[in-house]
């Protein structure tokens, strides 16, 4: 039993384009060809789509999957073991900032002021005093920092969610493009560059191309901006940095 590339991008709810793009670099190298040169794949070339699959999900980057598809000393159990882990783990986090919210939202329709604390509990483990510190660090005494000072004084809970929401909606977009396989120098990569730009500039302070490729090479250069854009996906703060180089670049040349 064979199907083709069309049948197979149904069952797996990818493109066709996104299977040739494996093709190419040889992740997944369908089986056969039929009389007219078209792809014809098998039922083991539909396990090892699955596998990738579940390893873009995670935020796998395509190289780190086929060095882990193709070692020879792993076994496909071991790979639905080390998945299942990592799927755990991310649903007790995606749990806990699901109640953390749930709080926010109980306290603002009951009309409870929630404490400095409290009001940050909706970011789950991410912790903005931690950024805030390391803008003082490289920014203070600017503008901009004061600026952001300024405003983020002036937000209520329901500002803090709002910019919550919008941070959770990029993120799952952003993860979602880089599972697809979009190279950050890729229009779709750099429009979710300059979203990433713009949401500092209307919640936080001005954000300039300068400044925003600053912030890019911090992503990736500080081990704990590195840490927090990795755990939406493996990867993402290099990939998030090249895409915001290279906005800068066509908006700037």
């Amino acid at each position: 039993m064979s199907y083709s590339v069309g049948q197979v991008a149904g069952f797996a709810g990818v493109t066709v384009r996104t299977l040739h793009h494996y093709d190419d670099i040889g992740l997944l190298v369908p089986s056969g060809r039929s009389h007219a040169g078209h792809r014809r794949y098998s039922d083991a070339d539909l396990d090892r789509l699955q596998q990738i699959l579940f390893y873009r999900e995670l935020g796998f980057p395509l190289d780190e999957v086929a060095t882990l598809l193709d070692d020879p000393a792993t076994d496909p159990r071991a790979h639905l073991r080390r998945q299942h882990e990592l799927l755990t783990a991310r649903i007790e986090k995606l749990q806990k900032m699901a109640a953390a919210v749930e709080h926010a939202m109980e306290a603002r329709k009951m009309g409870v002021n929630l404490t400095p604390e409290e009001r940050f509990e909706v970011f789950g483990d991410k912790d903005p005093e931690q950024y805030a510190e390391e803008a003082e660090q490289r920014w203070g005494g600017t503008e901009a920092y004061a600026e952001s000072q300024r405003r983020a004084a002036r937000y209520d809970k329901e500002d803090w969610l709002r910019i919550q929401a919008e941070a959770a909606d990029w993120s799952e977009r952003y993860t979602a493009l880089m599972a697809a396989g979009e190279l950050p120098t890729g229009e779709a990569a750099m429009d979710l560059a300059e979203e990433h730009r713009q949401h500092i500039g209307t919640w936080y302070y001005e954000c300039p191309y300068e400044m925003h490729r600053c912030l890019g090479e911090m992503y990736v250069s500080d081990e704990r901006f590195k840490a927090f854009y990795d755990s939406m996906g493996a990867g993402l703060a290099e990939h998030l940095r090249d895409a915001i180089l290279a906005n800068a670049a066509r908006h700037t040349a």
